[in-house]
């Protein structure tokens, strides 16, 4: 393999999807509905066949309003895909998430973009757009985990401070594994991504402790706000 990634061939890429069509029978087999997971995939290839193209166009743009936008729509999308577990969440929870994102996401994406890497123009979509993405994907995550343990403590009958604590405790887990499993364990993606066009490992290395530094304090600081809103707005509210 030379510098750069080589590319795929569509023949190929399919090959992954026969262990995908494995798991389906499994599920089919143990009479668990497979309708999720065949959506979940139609939606993944569709999206991401539909972003490549997406991407060459905003990485030649030079327009800050342009990118400005595709920021507040991945915020936005972020910030309503959080609460798929609640049933019937309302706008008021949707007001809640996107500023609890917001809060937690973009004051990091600032400082890692900014002050850290120092990207020129500030608006770059080649940093910008994949940095933003791994940080609100990240604190969607978590405030829809915080969001759904809250949610069930309340039901149960604990208090407002209890189910905070408890959900935010949930929340964490996966943003604390993450740190510990981080190259004992897993590979990140972007470190391997670096690896493959040619970076030096310890260079990828240091990227990859600025994105988990990034993804941990984005994601717990966002779970935090949005259980901190929540309880606070309505403190019974389930």
């Amino acid at each position: 393999m030379g510098s750069a990634v080589e590319p795929i061939s569509l023949a190929r890429l399919a090959l992954i999807l026969i262990p995908v069509a494995a798991l389906i029978v499994i599920q089919w087999r143990w009479s668990i509905s497979s309708r999720s997971t065949l959506y979940g995939m139609a939606r993944m290839l569709a999206q991401l066949l539909a972003v490549g193209y997406v991407l060459v166009f905003l990485f030649e743009t030079d327009s800050a309003l342009l990118i400005s936008g595709v920021l507040f729509v991945m915020i936005a999308a972020a910030s309503w895909i959080a609460l798929r577990p609640l049933e019937a969440p309302g706008s008021h929870l949707y007001v809640l998430s996107l500023s609890a994102i917001a809060f937690g996401a973009l004051p990091i994406l600032y400082l890692a973009t900014q002050w850290i890497i120092v990207i020129e123009p500030w608006y770059d979509p080649r940093y910008l757009i994949p940095l933003a993405g791994m940080i609100f994907s990240n604190a969607m995550n978590s405030v829809s985990l915080a969001a759904e343990r809250y949610a069930s403590e309340i039901a149960r009958g604990l208090s407002s401070p209890e189910a905070r604590f408890a959900a935010l405790q949930a929340a964490m887990i996966p943003l604390v594994n993450s740190l510990m499993a981080v190259g004992l364990v897993s590979l990140p993606g972007m470190m391997t991504g670096q690896v493959l066009s040619g970076v030096s490992p310890l260079i990828a290395a240091r990227y990859q402790i600025l994105v988990m530094g990034m993804l941990f304090s984005a994601s717990g600081i966002a779970a935090a706000a949005f259980l901190y809103l929540w309880s606070k707005r309505s403190p019974a509210a389930h």
